[in-house]
């Protein structure tokens, strides 16, 4: 029986769910929701697993997190749904794989955004995915702008300045595969907004990042598309985790908590529960690190005080709106 607290709600668990909660979204682009979703892996846009995959024993992976399983038909019903519901001017991203302490970095890529592809042990194909996609000096700029109004140390980042190194053996900037493989699915190859990134705290706390969601929530009524991806159950020592007829049940467990903390009605509520998941007994082996996990406070926080509606409540592979 669910808290007096929880939403009594239905949580999406195959495509006719999601596609009913995407349809149901209500069309606002004078005050667009703020998204967490489930970014995925390079293994969205390969049929072949990485060698580690491969060797193991745990084949469902390519099923539920391949080319063909529920994450991806997800993403390609997901993107479409955002422009049409919300017709944004522009995209901000925060991704799991780019993090500063004490500052936060803004893209300001220019004509066209270039890509990182900062993952490895994949077929040399997966290092040739395109996604074309421009940035906007003028968003960038804005977001310096707002953090350091809100106390933060902030500025842009050029193409002259690597942020990483790639699957080549490569440094450079770009726009890392958190971005780069979900975007491909949602968007396409070739996108005409613009789309700026902007680093999550390395610090890990999840007060902090969700204070870097604070600051962006002016955006949603500027006609800016709000994204913050990750993966709450993220343990590359257990690739057991990533599929739930192989994961353990404290994983399930987990899992779980998320979306009851998520379907509490009363925002201040919401928000305790939300904070409180680290001290879940299944967290740590759900995250041995958190960087796929706070990208959640992101986007929590750029809608703290309004409704949530869970769109795809799938294990380990939720996607969220906050503000609708």
């Amino acid at each position: 029986m669910s808290s007096p607290l929880t939403q009594n709600v239905d949580v999406p668990s195959n495509q006719a769910e999601w596609r009913a909660a995407l349809e149901s979204l209500p069309s606002t682009p004078q005050k667009i929701p703020a998204f967490f979703f489930a970014h995925g892996s390079p293994a969205l846009a390969h049929a072949q697993a990485p060698a580690k995959l491969r060797a193991s024993e745990h084949s469902g992976f390519k099923q539920y997190r391949g080319p063909n399983g529920p994450l991806a038909e997800f993403l390609k019903d997901f993107g479409p749904t955002l422009l049409q519901k919300y017709s944004p001017r522009a995209i901000v991203v925060f991704s799991a794989y780019w993090e500063t302490l004490d500052e936060r970095l803004v893209t300001d890529y220019g004509e066209e955004n270039p890509l990182l592809m900062d993952y490895y042990g994949f077929p040399p194909d997966l290092y040739q995915l395109k996604f074309k996609s421009r940035g906007d000096k003028q968003l960038a700029e804005k977001l310096v702008t707002l953090y350091k109004e809100a106390g933060q140390l902030a500025r842009t980042t050029s193409k002259l300045e690597p942020r990483g190194s790639d699957g080549r053996g490569f440094e450079g900037p770009g726009l890392d595969h958190g971005v780069l493989i979900p975007f491909r699915l949602m968007f396409g190859e070739e996108f005409d907004l613009p789309v700026v990134q902007v680093s999550i705290d390395s610090s890990m706390s999840p007060e902090a990042n969700w204070k870097l969601g604070q600051v962006v929530k002016v955006l949603r009524e500027e006609n800016v598309l709000v994204l913050a991806g990750g993966l709450p159950i993220h343990n590359l020592q257990d690739f057991g985790s990533f599929t739930p007829d192989t994961a353990k049940p404290i994983y399930h467990s987990f899992h779980k908590a998320i979306l009851d903390a998520l379907q509490i009605s009363n925002a201040q509520e919401r928000k305790k529960a939300l904070l409180d998941l680290p001290r879940h007994p299944g967290f740590r082996a759900c995250n041995p690190r958190e960087e796929h996990f706070v990208p959640l406070y992101v986007a929590s926080g750029a809608a703290e005080d309004e409704n949530v509606k869970i769109l795809n409540g799938l294990y380990g592979i939720p996607t969220v709106a906050f503000g609708v």
